[in-house]
């Protein structure tokens, strides 16, 4: 897995965790910034299968 991959894969494992601990005390914005962090890391995620995929 290239350091990108891994990178993505961890905004998303960072978003998830922080949406969690959000909605676990009740903080709309920590859970809502989570959301974010983990949609982002997808995306990064979902363009580096794209490149992959024209690569080979």
């Amino acid at each position: 897995m290239s350091d990108a991959k891994r990178s993505a894969r961890a905004e998303q494992a960072k978003g998830a965790v922080k949406e969690a601990v959000g909605r676990l005390v009740g903080n709309e914005r920590m859970t809502a910034d989570g959301r974010s962090m983990r949609a982002r890391g997808d995306l990064r995620e979902a363009v580096h299968k794209i490149r992959d995929a024209f690569r080979r």
